[in-house]
Parts: structure tokens; C-alpha cells; sequence
């Protein structure tokens, strides 16, 4: 594969080849090595911490921060290799994929020089963290529907009490950032909401696992017991927090996890077929699913390359979620469908392990980062459709 947005991120194609050879040539060497197996939804439950550590001492962390703060100050594009090369190849990303993917961006461009010297070098060597609290119970996806609340006490410090769900990895990160209501009231909608980081594990935090179909448990419902954080936890500005939310997701909604996720199934499938020949119908649906993946990495790059040039592409990455999401579903069915392997969670052939873990995380495809139907609202507004 290459990529073709040299003029547009001033990132030259041969740079870009040897960046892809030698992430390809650390993935071949950890996996000769035994050191993981392609997993689907890696990048939802493949919690590895060494495995990121190793990704941080070959600075392939942090790609975009400074190199002040442990970064390596280069392009979207280059990160985004990166992060597509570890993608299909299923590897265990987990650990440092909120904080890299979404936290660093946002602590460098509303952080104070405090917080950005406390966490960024840890988040660009693997080693730092970060859950997100957005959801809330009886919620939906109706993000704006805050009833978690941060007061200012007279020492300045934040006391929080409220419920967030659906908080993926808060059991093992070193932080959180907290979307709470600072003033007014729920009704006020969007308005009076603020960021705050808190530090985990905390003794008023009360985080409880939420497990699903296959047992992980990588989901939390968190607990703020009257939770005092300190005066230094305000990320930015007071009352700007949805502002800054909505700018963070464009990270979150159009990276190449929204369509990446059963990769390895597709990978392992056409292995499959090459060895023990396909018919012309299952070649159809190859062609079919890889030509729909190339689709949908030419409009994530896209994002990738207006992020890099300071833009806020929040519509098309609204798009990239939503079909991409609806995509990581249709290649699981379809191989289930084509195939003659039964699914099975323990079996000696490995395809029959890996569909039938990807069959157990395709439920939640269209519901985390937004459902699709919430995804479409945000397009038909930007196009002026409503």
C-alpha cells in the first residue's frame, strides 16, 4: 500500500516507505518471537503493557507531540502508518491507544505547561494511561445529557460526584479526562460543561467492571463519591469542555481502528483461501471487502491529513465512524457466512478462534464513539440537511 498526500503534509513517499518497512519488519520480529497473536478489536481489549513500552522506546508513541515533551514532532500521516500497521496486524494496542490516539492531542492544545510536562512524556514512552468519562447512565448516546458535576471549593481544589459508563480501561489507567457540569444545570445542555483530569486510582473513585459477551472486562461504570481532585485539574478553559470534546473527536470517530478492527479476520481469511483454494463467490466477497477497506482509508487518511494542516474535519469524520463502523460488521458476517469454518472460541485452527472472537465484539461496532444514528444527525447538520 501507499500513501499519496506528500504536497499535502509535507511528508515525502520515501520517508513514508521506509517508516512502513520497518514497523512491518518489528512486527514479523514480535511475532516470530511469540510475543502476541493477531487479535481483532485489538485496540479495544489487547492491554500489553511492554508490548506499548517497546512501541515507546522506538518512538512510534507521541509521533505528533513535540519533542519537548517526548514526542517525536512529526506528521498525521506518519502516525497514522503506524497506527494502521499495528491495526491489521492485530496487535496488542490497548494500553496506550486513548492516550495516544486522543489525550495528547488534547492536553497539548488545552493544557496547561504543568500538565502537559506531567503527562505527555509518559503517554509518548507507553507508559501513561488515560480512560475517557463521557457516558453516563440512562444517557444513550446523548453526550451533552451531563449530570456529573465538578464544583470549585474554597481552597480552589474540584470536588465530583456522578456516575460515568461505559469507560473503557479506567481499571488500568493512571487518568482520566472527565467531562463534567461546572455550572448551570442539565437543561443547559452543552453550556457550563468543562474538562477536568483526574488522577487513578483515587480513594472516592469507585470503578466497577462491566463485562461482556466474551467475558473481558475492559468496560467500567466509575463512581465519583464526592471525589476532591485538586486545583490543577481544569484541562483549558471553564465552560469550554464541550468545545474541546467536540475537537477531540474528531481523533476518536475517523482513525483507521473505525475500520480496522476486523482486519486480522480478513487477512487470516485470505490466508485461508490461498491455501485451500476459494470459489468464485468467496473471491466476489474478498474483492468486495477489500475494495470497500480501500474506500474508507483514503477518506480516514483524509482526516488524518486536515488534522495535520490544524483543520477541524468533524463531519467527514462522523463518516469514516459510521460506514467504517457498519464495515468491521459486514466483513465478520460475510466471512462467517462464506466460510466453512465453524466458530469456535477454543480450537486448534486458528481462523476458527479468530472469527469467533470477532463475532463476540460485533455488537458493540456501531454503538461505542456514538451510535450510527447520532453519527448521521452530526453529518446531515454539517451538510445543512437539518
Amino acid at each position: 500500500m501507499c500513501l499519496c498526500y506528500r504536497s499535502t503534509v509535507g511528508t515525502d513517499q520515501a520517508s513514508i516507505d521506509t517508516l512502513r518497512h520497518e514497523v512491518r519488519e518489528f512486527l514479523t520480529a514480535e511475532l516470530d518471537a511469540g510475543t502476541f497473536v493477531p487479535a481483532c478489536d485489538s485496540w479495544m481489549s489487547g492491554f500489553d503493557p511492554a508490548f506499548s513500552a517497546r512501541l515507546g522506546r522506538h518512538g512510534w508513541l507521541g509521533m505528533t507531540m513535540p519533542e519537548r515533551y517526548g514526542g517525536r514532532g512529526r506528521s498525521a500521516v506518519e502516525r497514522f502508518v503506524i497506527t494502521e500497521e499495528l491495526l491489521a496486524a492485530g496487535a496488542p494496542v490497548a494500553a496506550h491507544w486513548i492516550a495516544d490516539r486522543q489525550m495528547a492531542p488534547g492536553i497539548l492544545a488545552h493544557g496547561t505547561e504543568r500538565q502537559r510536562q506531567r503527562y505527555l512524556p509518559g503517554i509518548c514512552s507507553g507508559t501513561t494511561y488515560f480512560a475517557i468519562g463521557m457516558s453516563e447512565p440512562d444517557a444513550g448516546s446523548d453526550l451533552a445529557s451531563v449530570r456529573t458535576r465538578a464544583v470549585r471549593t474554597d481552597d480552589g481544589s474540584w470536588r465530583i460526584s456522578g456516575t460515568k459508563v461505559w469507560t473503557t480501561g479506567a481499571h488500568v489507567a493512571h487518568a482520566m479526562v472527565l467531562l463534567a457540569r461546572t455550572d448551570g444545570t442539565p437543561a443547559d445542555r452543552q453550556s457550563g460543561l468543562s474538562q477536568l483530569i483526574v488522577d487513578l486510582p483515587h480513594p472516592d473513585i469507585e470503578i466497577r467492571p462491566l463485562r461482556s459477551i466474551d467475558g473481558g472486562a475492559h468496560f467500567n461504570e466509575v463512581i465519583f463519591h464526592d471525589a476532591n481532585v485538586g486545583t490543577g485539574a481544569l484541562l483549558g478553559e471553564r465552560g469550554a469542555g464541550w468545545k474541546q470534546v467536540m475537537s477531540e473527536l474528531a481523533f476518536e470517530r475517523s482513525g483507521p481502528e473505525r475500520y480496522l478492527s476486523t482486519m486480522p479476520l480478513l487477512r487470516a481469511w485470505a490466508d485461508e483461501l490461498r491455501r485451500v483454494g476459494a470459489s468464485d463467490e468467496q473471491r466476489i466477497t474478498l474483492g468486495t471487502l477489500t475494495a470497500r477497506a480501500w474506500a474508507l482509508r483514503r477518506m480516514s487518511l483524509q482526516v488524518a491529513a486536515e488534522l495535520a494542516e490544524g483543520g477541524a474535519p468533524d463531519v467527514l469524520a462522523a463518516m469514516v465512524k459510521d460506514i467504517g463502523s457498519q464495515f468491521e460488521g459486514d466483513v465478520v458476517e460475510a466471512i462467517r457466512s462464506s466460510s466453512d469454518t465453524v466458530a469456535r472460541v477454543s480450537d486448534a485452527n486458528p481462523f476458527a478462534t479468530l472469527l469467533a472472537t470477532a463475532m463476540r465484539h460485533t455488537p458493540a461496532f456501531t454503538l461505542r464513539g456514538g451510535t450510527n444514528e447520532i453519527l448521521r444527525g452530526i453529518v446531515a447538520r454539517g451538510m445543512g440537511l437539518r
